[in-house]
This record gives structure tokens, sequence and C-alpha cells, in this order.
């Protein structure tokens, strides 16, 4: 009889831990806090009917504050995201949006997307200090191996805004995700690892 070898048990060593909707993560400019429908007026305020915003999000853009609101209750509840409002501490009003999403134990890792903000905050300090709280609070604190990004194949400023990360092009899925007005992207993944995360850590710092 041929010879049975029982099989060699291999512990799971889970050491990552799930984001929740109860964390703010302070910085020097901005500060995320749990999204919430009392960011809505802010947040209309800030991007309400600008279509540059909305052009390459997953909503139509919204005209009234009741369209932002939808939005908002939209985010909340997906179960999959865990949404934060985007802060400015200057004014203590809300800004932008920035969600983790998909987050896996297992996988030790999640995804990063979501993000917009009002256009007065372009090119400011608020894009690069939200990515530095997320990563941060991401690798340091959740113990995640790989942060994702995916952005539509023609949105070309988002995709350099990635770059700039330090996070690695993987490639594109074709036909991925319909847009608002019924047409398909090609969504573009980057991804940054645990290891690759320091020098990334201080570029970001430097920008800010």
């Amino acid at each position: 009889m041929p010879l049975i070898r029982n099989p060699t048990t291999v512990p799971r060593m889970i050491t990552a831990t799930l984001p929740t909707r109860t964390t703010t993560l302070p910085g020097r400019h901005i500060r995320l806090e749990p999204l919430a429908p009392s960011h809505t007026p802010d947040l209309f305020a800030a991007a309400g009917g600008d279509e540059d915003v909305w052009r390459w999000t997953r909503q139509r853009t919204p005209r009234t504050e009741e369209e932002m609101g939808a939005i908002v209750a939209h985010h909340l509840a997906e179960s999959a995201l865990v949404p934060f409002a985007v802060v400015h501490r200057d004014t203590g009003r809300a800004v932008g949006v920035s969600c983790y999403a998909d987050a896996s134990v297992e996988g030790e890792q999640l995804e990063i997307g979501g993000t917009w903000y009002g256009r007065a905050h372009w090119g400011t300090a608020v894009n690069p200090e939200c990515k530095l709280l997320l990563l941060s609070h991401a690798f340091e604190d959740l113990g995640m191996g790989r942060v994702v990004w995916k952005t539509d194949h023609r949105n070309e400023r988002s995709r350099r805004a990635v770059r700039r990360l330090g996070a690695v092009e993987e490639g594109t899925f074709r036909r991925h995700v319909r847009r608002p007005d019924g047409t398909w992207r090609d969504s573009v993944w980057f991804s940054m690892l645990r290891d690759e995360w320091p020098a990334a850590k201080s570029r970001l710092q430097e920008r800010i």
C-alpha cells in the first residue's frame, strides 16, 4: 500500500485588523473623521454642481443639497466602505471625502478610493496629508501589507497623483465599471506594499 502522509497543518498568522467607522485621524491641515449626514451642507458648499469634481466618480453631479445627502447616505449604506469626511482644520468645514474599501484581514489589504475634494483645495496640502493619514493608519495601525487604488483609465490627473505617491501600476481591468452615463470604464490598478511605505511616507511628509 502506498504511504499516506498526514498533511502538515500550517497555522495562519493573521495580524491585520479591520478599519472601523469610529476612527478619527488628526493631521496638521486636515482631520479625517467618520462621515455623517451632518457633513452634507459643507460638502455641498464645497463641490455641489461642479462637473469637474464629479467627472470621474461613480456618482452624478449633485445639483441640490438633497442630492448630496443621498450620496452621503449611499456611502453610509455600503457595508464594504469606511468613509471619512475630510475636514479643513482652519475652518472646521468638510471639504471632501475619502474611503477605505474592501478591507481583508486574511489578505492584509484594503483599497483607498471614493476620494474627492472641492476645487478650492486642489493642488494644496489637503490631498497629500489625506493620503499620509490613510496610509499611515493602514500600514502602521491596522497592519496591512498592501494598499490598492483603482482609477478610470481616462483620469490622467488621478493616475499622476497615485504614481506620485510611489504606488506601482499593476495593470488594467477592461470594461470593469459602468459609469453614471452608462458607458464602461477600464480601471487602472495601482498598489503599494508595506516595505515600500517608509520611502513613500518621507516623500509625503516633505510635501506637507
